[in-house]
């Protein structure tokens, strides 16, 4: 089970970067048979194969990382061979000496890997033919240019709508969390509720983390790709989200953790909890606003307007019993830091 898991992974590579892999290797296998007919093209076709990534990005990165390794090893293999020759023994030697030469540089795995492989394959194959090394490297190029047109041309993918999701949810899901303590604070709760208040509070960590890695991912996939300044403006909006999201994670996990460790049956009786209660449902309520008003992936979207948010009147506390001072002014606290990333007063 262990080796067939490690065989496989759980979802497919999409069909367009299929698509686009099978593209780019036909296509640069053609047109380097055209201006290289001696040989088979075998360096274009693993370039283009290798280089097609997710993203334009990830793209350039990887076809200057192929490219860099092939100049690397074959620079290493010419040198080796003019001087020792091409016996196996040479052979075995070049490829040694690759890999630390990439240790040695502090190459990327990419680079790294493609040094070796290429010195290895120009002494095993181009031993005897005049110019073979130089036709590799130029090979590479085109296999490398192609598979970076391919891709930019190919609908581009842009991951704008995953990031969204990702962080419309966790604003739901904090609201929801808000709407809970509310509750909790007007009803009686047991040792088993206050427990299950407490476990869903912290699943709001691994999905802030999910978030962020779903921004970063789109910031990535508008890097160099054509449809950039279209897009910028949704992504700049989920920027702003996502800005004020960590502070309302921290603050809906401290509220929890605040009355799963000083709660008591009483805490109803007191006026303060109440109004409590109420001020942090309208939080809910304002910070579903924020994560509606996101709208359209390609248009700017309008924040709402101070009026139209329900955090806008003064709350009084009453003096508590002192049983419940330091829950109270925990919550209060926490309440007033919420109600800052919310309407946007942040100090």
């Amino acid at each position: 089970m262990k080796l067939t898991s490690a065989l496989r992974i759980p979802t497919r590579l999409p069909v367009l970067q299929v698509v686009k892999m099978a593209v780019a290797v036909a296509l640069a296998w053609i047109v380097s048979q055209l201006l290289l007919p001696n040989d088979l093209p075998i360096f274009a076709a693993i370039a283009a194969l290798l280089v097609v990534q997710p993203s334009v990005n990830q793209t350039l990165g990887r076809a200057i990382e192929r490219t860099a390794g092939v100049i690397g090893g074959v620079i290493i293999a010419s040198t080796i061979g003019f001087f020792l020759g091409q016996s196996s023994w040479v052979v075995l030697g070049t490829i040694v000496v690759s890999i630390l030469v990439a240790w040695a540089l502090r190459l990327s795995p990419v680079s790294a890997s493609q040094i070796p492989i290429s010195a290895m394959l120009v002494l095993a194959l181009g031993a005897t033919t005049p110019g073979y090394a130089l036709d590799r490297i130029f090979e590479t190029f085109i296999g490398a240019g192609i598979a970076l047109i391919i891709n930019a041309l190919i609908v581009p993918p842009v991951l704008i709508a995953p990031a969204r999701d990702a962080v419309a949810l966790l604003a739901r899901e904090v609201a929801d969390t808000f709407e809970r303590i509310a509750q909790a604070l007007r009803t009686p709760q047991t040792p088993v509720d206050l427990m299950e208040l407490m476990i869903k509070a912290r699943l709001l960590r691994p999905m802030l983390v999910k978030a962020e890695k779903a921004i970063a991912q789109a910031e990535e996939s508008l890097m160099l790709n054509p449809r950039k300044a279209k897009l910028r403006l949704a992504l700049d909006t989920d920027h702003e989200m996502i800005a004020r999201l960590p502070t309302l994670v921290t603050r809906a996990i401290g509220m929890t953790r605040a009355l799963h460790d000083h709660y008591d049956t009483s805490l109803q009786l007191e006026p303060s909890v109440q109004a409590f209660s109420e001020e942090l449902a309208r939080a809910a309520h304002d910070l579903r606003l924020l994560a509606r008003a996101e709208g359209d992936l390609t248009v700017a979207p309008e924040p709402p307007a101070p009026e139209v948010l329900a955090l806008t009147a003064p709350l009084r506390i009453v003096t508590p019993h002192p049983d419940h001072w330091i829950l109270i002014g925990s919550l209060m606290e926490d309440l007033r830091r919420v109600r800052e990333e919310i309407v946007g007063d942040r100090a």
